[in-house]
């Protein structure tokens, strides 16, 4: 049994050598994935917006009649960078690159959560905005929170105010989300129907 505690022992450490993790290295690819994650969210939103305005050209892709949604690019992405990151590894330089590879996946993968969840409906689902902060939220524990060993008395009352603003901040979005689509959402499902072939 001992031999197989230092041969495991050794291979832990040889492994630490060729491939160093740092726990400040997951925090910050996590705020780079937050940041491209938050950007691509915002984007797709924006450009969403203005093609049903007419504001810009359509550049929604068809296949034989057929809306191509950005989830679908946000999933084969997704797909893409997992495994490239499960089979490569990558460090450093390309470390980055791949967290923010992964932040846009997840954006453009999240910003039609509702459609996938339901598959189909509108664009417009408040679910989709409901899942992108609680993404965003959780990089953002990722990106900002400290280590369970290092958590102390002051930081479990720091944690239960932000809890209790946290829950606040829900109830508001909550109750805003739904007259804003009481108020809005005719109007955009209108711009939606009429943007669409």
């Amino acid at each position: 049994m001992r031999f197989l505690a230092d041969r495991l022992n050794k291979s832990m450490a040889a492994e630490q050598e060729i491939h160093p993790i740092r726990r400040e290295t997951a925090h910050r690819l996590a705020r780079y994935a937050l940041f491209s994650f938050l950007v691509t969210f915002m984007l797709s939103r924006v450009f969403v917006f203005l093609i049903m305005c007419q504001a810009m050209p359509n550049m929604y892709f068809f296949l034989k009649g057929t809306h191509v949604h950005h989830l679908n690019y946000g999933i084969f992405l997704l797909a893409s960078v997992c495994g490239y990151s499960v089979f490569r590894r990558p460090t450093g330089r390309k470390a980055e690159i791949t967290a923010l590879m992964y932040g846009v996946a997840m954006g453009l993968t999240f910003d039609e959560f509702g459609m996938w969840l339901h598959l189909g409906g509108s664009y417009w689902q408040r679910v989709s905005v409901d899942a992108v902060i609680v993404v965003a939220a959780l990089f953002g524990l990722v990106s900002f929170a400290r280590t369970l060993r290092r958590f102390e008395k002051k930081h479990f009352w720091s944690f239960l105010v932000l809890l209790v603003v946290l829950i606040g901040f829900v109830a508001v979005i909550y109750i805003a989300g739904n007259r804003l689509g009481d108020d809005m959402g005719e109007t955009l499902r209108a711009l939606e129907s009429d943007s669409s072939p």
